[in-house]
Order: structure tokens, then C-alpha cells, then sequence
């Protein structure tokens, strides 16, 4: 199933926020933060580990619930429209959350991706084609994935058979990038842009994120530091003002304030916190 276009035609889902904030715990994962990006818009979260950028990552593509302020992403109101905003988007690499698999081969991850469409996206007429009809659409979506992530896969060791553990860091982005193009999302998310790259390899991760956005889908980046060009969101590690009325911390499991909760640190401890609460830690 195609992803659905937003009502002025553009495939990117517009993202904008409002002192939007998470709340874990023993503190604030993130407090404050306000965007305005426009579909088809490079957006860098940017800050130092501990921060609170992957949570931040993860409540703009309704993987986590916001404590409070506003949020929306393709028109789809957050929180009140998590469900509907996981799927028109889609999550790159994310440590804890979709990680490639060490043992698994450049193939065996595609070939499970296209399964996973099939099985989860694809409409009652598309499971009633043919096989071969069915196989041939699977491979047209693997082919314009790789293509839109830069992947070539004849270039890799032993090719499609090259097992994740022997790419090389710039690859195995490209190849995370590529399994959620799969799915043609409105919004791709993609944590930890720049770690562990090389000045080079750093411009090319940017290359290939700005080439994807672009092309139409909206792509949030977590970072240390964003290039020019960039929408950026700013995150902190220091303290944060607290509202007179602070809203009920509402996580996935409804846990319940303890007197933890009244800690006004956005720290590391609440960013694991709160991402544990999911249990996504």
C-alpha cells in the first residue's frame, strides 16, 4: 500500500511542535521544544548525548508519548494520533529500538523487510495477485529503496551475502535507510547521524539524508552537529524551567507520578527513563 500523499499532494509529512515536552521518572527527557518544518524538510535534532534526542526522535514519530504541549505530523495530532503517525512513518537505525541484525546478511534483512510490507501494509487485492506478481512488486520496492539510500550491493564484500557485522559504518546506515524506504513513508527518522564517521563519510551520511528528503519524504536526523541547510531542533542537558501546573507524565504503561517526578533536570537519567518506560531502553 502506497503511503498517503498530504492534502496539498506532497509526499512529506509537515512536522510542527509547540513546547512539547516528555517527562520521566527522575526528570525531563526533553521541555520546550517548538519546530515549524515543512513537508519534505531536513530536520536535525541536535545536541549532546543525554540530552533527550532520540526520545524527542521518538515522540515526533509517535513511538512515545508526550507529557506535554502540542504536536503534529501530517496533519496527525500528537498524542492523540500515535497510532496513525507510526504509520506514515518509518525508523532508520535507532539503538534499542531497530537495530540491524549482526548475523543476519545485506539480503536476509531485505528479504524480511519485504515480507513484513506484505504482510503488515499490502491490501486484501495485493495478496490476492499472482506470485509472481507479488515478488515482482517486492523487488521493484527493494530496487528503488536501494537506489534512494545509495546502496549499491555489488560493491559490498561478498555482495548481498556480506553479513551486517562486515559493513562498514557509512553502509550499514545506507542499508538501514534503505528497509525503511520500503515501506515509502511520509517521515523517516534516523538516530546517532554522525556517530562514529569519518569527516568524509559524516558529508556523505548528509549527502544521502538530503537527497532523501528531496525526494519528497521528511527526514529528522539526530545529531551532534548539523550541517548548514538544516532545520534544527536544539536540545539541553541542563535545567529547565518547570510550569506552576506540570502536566501528569502520561508513558505507554500509565505510570503512575512518584515524588521522583518533581526533579526539574533534563539529564541522561531521564532520557533512559523515559526510555524505559517504554520499554525500549
Amino acid at each position: 500500500m502506497d503511503s498517503p500523499v498530504s492534502p496539498d499532494g506532497s509526499h512529506g509529512a509537515a512536522v510542527t511542535a509547540e513546547d512539547f515536552g516528555l517527562k520521566g521518572p527522575r526528570g525531563w527527557a526533553f521541555r520546550s521544544v517548538s519546530i515549524e518544518a515543512e513537508p519534505g524538510s531536513l530536520i536535525a535534532i541536535e545536541g549532546p548525548s543525554g540530552s533527550g534526542r532520540t526520545c524527542l526522535l521518538l515522540a515526533l514519530t509517535g513511538r512515545m508519548r508526550p507529557t506535554e504541549g502540542r504536536g503534529e505530523v501530517g496533519g496527525l495530532q500528537l498524542p492523540r494520533k500515535m497510532a496513525a503517525v507510526r504509520r506514515i512513518s518509518a525508523l532508520g537505525p535507532v539503538p534499542g529500538v531497530s537495530e540491524l541484525d549482526p548475523a543476519l546478511t545485506v539480503a536476509e534483512h531485505l528479504r524480511e523487510r519485504a515480507l513484513l510490507q506484505r504482510r503488515f501494509d499490502g491490501s486484501l487485492r495485493t495478496l490476492l495477485r499472482p506470485r509472481a506478481e507479488r515478488a515482482a512488486a517486492a523487488r521493484s520496492r527493494i530496487d528503488e529503496a536501494l537506489e534512494a539510500a545509495g546502496l549499491d550491493l555489488a560493491t559490498l564484500p561478498k555482495k548481498d551475502r556480506t553479513a551486517v557485522r562486515d559493513l562498514e559504518r557509512l553502509d550499514a546506515l545506507r542499508l538501514s535507510v534503505a528497509l525503511a524506504l520500503v515501506g515509502r513513508p511520509r517521515l523517516l527518522a534516523v538516530d546517532d547521524t554522525d556517530l562514529k564517521l569519518s569527516d568524509d563519510d559524516r558529508a556523505e551520511a548528509w549527502k544521502l539524508l538530503r537527497s532523501v528528503a528531496e525526494g519528497g519524504t521528511t527526514v529528522l536526523a539526530v545529531c551532534s552537529q548539523a550541517p548548514e541547510g538544516t532545520t534544527v531542533i536544539r536540545t539541553v542537558a541542563d535545567t529547565a524551567p518547570r510550569s506552576e501546573d506540570p502536566t501528569e507524565p502520561t508513558p505507554e504503561d500509565k505510570h503512575e507520578p512518584t515524588p521522583e517526578d518533581t526533579t526539574e533536570d533534563t539529564t541522561e537519567e531521564g532520557t533512559a527513563d523515559a526510555l524505559a518506560e517504554t520499554g525500549r531502553a
